[in-house]
């Protein structure tokens, strides 16, 4: 299929206080193949104008060089998200409505209304990840890894699933453990819930989330528990004080290279 192209919005719903579902109709969505943890790139195009894709073929280093090339006021403004779920020719997004000052994605979310457009590329399948393979796979996370934890449960027979999200309001119908945050510093209670939860040796791990939390998270399963790397498959999704527009930090760029192998 194409990788990129346009995005037209036919339905959003609220399903839960903090989180927003936009469905998606456009061209080649029938033909997407499905696959776990499916990651795409949205394109937000500057307050008042329409959406300008980029004028280059599928090829990810052109298409992006050709994105850079946009003038600044036209380019729009690009993030990830993860695929949490599909119907033929259509496509649902979640969007958790984060507290504090909106970025450009949950600014658009909250006013978000069908027949709104925005730009897409991919799903690729040249970033498809593995879905780790054990007898015990621990699944754990916030908020914003649930559409990915969600694609993932179809797949993993034994899992354990340990998801912080900000309190009961914002639980959602999957057979997860639950850990209301209720003020507490974001990660601090899934990192106590992982380090007390009984993993059989031989386990795997994916993670996702807030890149500080997944990289603690990371670090108790390879240093504590002794988890292969290779066995520890993990994503920062953000960074608090931070956005995808901001350069790495030392931080961001150590986990990138240790992801190629490094």
């Amino acid at each position: 299929m194409n990788a990129t192209g346009l995005l037209e919005v036919t339905a959003v719903r609220r399903v839960t206080p903090g989180t927003v579902r936009v469905t998606f109709t456009g061209s080649g969505l029938r033909e997407l193949d499905a696959w776990p943890d499916q990651q795409l790139k949205l394109l937000f195009p500057p307050p008042g104008r329409p959406v300008r894709l980029p004028s280059a073929d599928d090829d990810v280093m052109r298409w992006y060089q050709a994105y850079l090339a946009i003038p600044e006021d036209e380019r729009p403004v690009m993030r990830s998200y993860t695929v949490r779920g599909r119907d033929g020719a259509t496509i649902d997004v979640d969007f958790v409505l984060h507290t504090g000052a909106d970025g450009p994605a949950t600014a658009w979310a909250r006013t978000a209304s069908p027949g709104d457009v925005l730009g897409r590329y991919g799903p690729d399948a040249a970033y498809r990840r593995p879905v780790p393979k054990a007898d015990t796979v621990l699944l754990a996370g916030d908020e914003t890894a649930l559409p990915a934890i969600a694609t993932l449960l179809s797949e993993v027979d034994n899992a354990v699933v340990f998801v912080e999200i900000p309190d009961a309001a914002e639980e959602q119908p999957l057979p997860v453990h639950w850990l209301h945050r209720n003020g507490a510093p974001h990660g601090a209670k899934l990192l106590d819930s992982v380090r007390g939860a009984e993993l059989a040796p031989g386990s795997a791990a994916w993670l996702a989330g807030e890149a500080g939390m997944v990289r603690s998270l990371r670090r108790h399963l390879v240093r504590e528990r002794g988890f292969a790397k290779s066995v520890v498959e993990f994503t920062g999704y953000w960074r608090r004080a931070l956005t995808q527009d901001d350069a790495p930090t030392p931080e961001d760029l150590a986990d990138a290279q240790e992801k190629l192998g490094g």
